[in-house]
């Protein structure tokens, strides 16, 4: 590897009030598992990028004034009927062109090369071997491990094309025609399981890209601030506030950007945590001096679920009501004409994807219908969680609310399998605070993706002080994810089990005992209901 460039750093980035050259990174999605990934890997560098289907018009992608492509992989073999076509027109763009896993086998067919099911498929951890001279591996070994998931493989690359990668089951793992900016892989150099992966996407973003690394939280707030004056103007804007850290994020964003136009609506149904409606009282009403409508329909929420078991009629009473609730008061804020809705980039792609089955609809105010009459602002459109967070950072936004934990919005009423009573809450809100700080004491907050208590409406035989008891049971649910797409039960330390079982105990009246749910995702889910 003497003879190969060196490794291309990631660029600093510009400083505030810098001119920012935001052409995107334009990812093509074949149907790939991990096509959110790869977008998310190139913003990780600083580079923006977009993520569209593969069957986008190329003048709606000339349109966007890429400054690269990157075509994702797939689960389709390039040679079954109606597969996925590389359009050919997409490579007379005149920019960079990077090929991954099947991305690299449409490409292979579009020029003319040949794909072919040799008989030996690779999957998972495969060993590498790399030429010399190739910018793509510059400064990384020229024997190393990635991770593969294919049938076909390139046999024959097409004409101009040099081989700059093998694997056992693929003696084209990598090619480039380098005059013409065009690079291809067989393996996913997004996945963490690719350890050089990280430096293979570094090498063409800045090395054959030369793009610069402008997407900063600080270029976003400032790129979000001046879009979001110019769409509202002079008007009011209504923000339904959750709590969340999405939702707070963008009332931040807006607040900045129109100051005492914005009105915040934070409607307290009382299945929050412990302590967390008095938090977001006081960061918004106190800390930011943001106007904030504090409803509390406590009493109204819990009496409409007397006697209801089903967790889907749970959650379809929570959320009209909670519209309703919501609708009253934006009757009280007369002249309102925009409303703020915490929307992320993986909501957009769920809820519109051409390339994967629709997940669900995402309508972020407590499920608000279609048909209401606002104007949406959605700040966060282009943003992905982790991006979210670190624009809340900037924004000042405090740290317990910036890495809160995923949270249902039905809350708690959920978190009871069976009716919601009085006392079940109480008791799952205790042992749920007790948990939680359990956990953050512990250091392990932030390593999981959630966690939390569940209350199931049956009762056990136990006993308490020489005395027989007949009580509730806690569960508890720790999982590690990345996307919470699949999650694993999170394997907490059996000192920290043993201390948050005994205080639970001890100290949340109708409890007796605590078991610990080691299920993953699939086949169970994160949420019990």
């Amino acid at each position: 590897m003497t003879d190969a460039p060196a490794l291309v750093d990631v660029p600093d980035p510009l400083e505030v009030g810098d001119d920012v050259d935001d052409r995107p990174v334009l990812v093509v999605d074949f149907g790939a598992q991990y096509a959110q990934l790869i977008a998310r890997r190139v913003r990780e560098c600083r580079v923006f990028s977009e993520l569209l289907p593969h069957d986008t018009p190329v003048d709606e992608l000339r349109a966007r004034d890429p400054r690269a492509l990157i075509l994702s992989g797939g689960p389709a073999s390039v040679y079954e009927p109606g597969a996925p076509a590389l359009d050919p027109a997409l490579l007379e763009l005149g920019v960079p062109v990077l090929g991954i896993c099947y991305g690299m086998q449409a490409l292979t067919l579009a020029l003319g090369g040949e794909v072919a099911r040799t008989g030996r498929a690779e999957f998972g951890k495969t060993a590498l071997e790399t030429a010399e001279g190739s910018l793509l591996f510059s400064d990384t070994p020229a024997d190393q491990t990635c991770w593969m998931s294919h049938n076909d493989s390139v046999v024959r690359p097409p004409d101009g094309f040099r081989i700059t990668g093998s694997s056992p089951g693929a003696p084209v793992a990598a090619m480039e025609a380098a005059e013409r900016g065009i690079h291809a892989v067989q393996f996913h150099p997004e996945v963490a399981h690719t350890p050089y992966g990280a430096d293979v996407l570094k090498n063409f973003l800045f090395g054959v890209v030369d793009a610069p690394a402008t997407w900063t939280a600080t270029q976003v707030i400032e790129e979000q601030v001046a879009r979001i004056r110019a769409q509202v103007g002079s008007a009011r804007v209504l923000c339904a506030l959750s709590g969340g850290v999405d939702s707070a994020v963008a009332a931040l964003l807006v607040h900045r950007a129109v100051g005492d136009q914005l009105t915040c609506v934070f409607v307290d149904h009382g299945f929050l945590r412990a302590g967390e409606a008095e938090q977001v009282v006081e960061t918004f009403a106190g800390h930011f001096e943001v106007p904030l409508v504090h409803v509390q329909a406590q009493e109204r929420f819990l009496s409409l679920l007397e006697g209801v078991t089903d967790p889907e009629e749970k959650r379809r009473r929570i959320g009209e009501t909670f519209i309703r609730v919501f609708e009253e008061e934006a009757v009280k804020l007369d002249g309102i004409r925009y409303l703020v809705q915490g929307t992320l980039y993986s909501d957009v792609i769920e809820s519109g994807s051409r390339t994967a089955a629709k997940i669900k609809s995402h309508h972020n105010v407590g499920g608000l219908p279609e048909d209401i009459d606002f104007e949406l602002v959605e700040p966060l459109r282009l943003l992905f969680k982790d991006e979210v967070r670190r624009v809340g950072i900037e924004l000042g936004l405090p740290e317990r609310m910036v890495w809160r934990q995923p949270f249902p919005g039905p809350g708690l009423a959920i978190r009871i399998i069976g009716e919601v009573t009085e006392e079940r809450l109480e008791a799952v809100r205790h042992a749920d605070a007790v948990l939680q700080d359990e956990i953050r004491k512990a250091g392990w907050y932030r390593k999981l993706w959630q966690s939390f208590a569940v209350l199931p409406a049956v009762r056990s035989v136990g006993v308490m002080g020489d005395s027989r008891t007949y009580a509730y049971p806690v569960v508890i649910r720790a999982v590690t994810s990345e996307d919470a797409m699949t999650a694993d039960w999170a394997r907490l330390p059996y000192d920290l089990l043993e201390v948050i079982s005994s205080r639970i105990i001890n100290e949340v009246p109708n409890v007796n005992r605590v078991v610990l749910d080691i299920s993953s995702k699939p086949p169970g889910t994160i949420e019990w209901e």
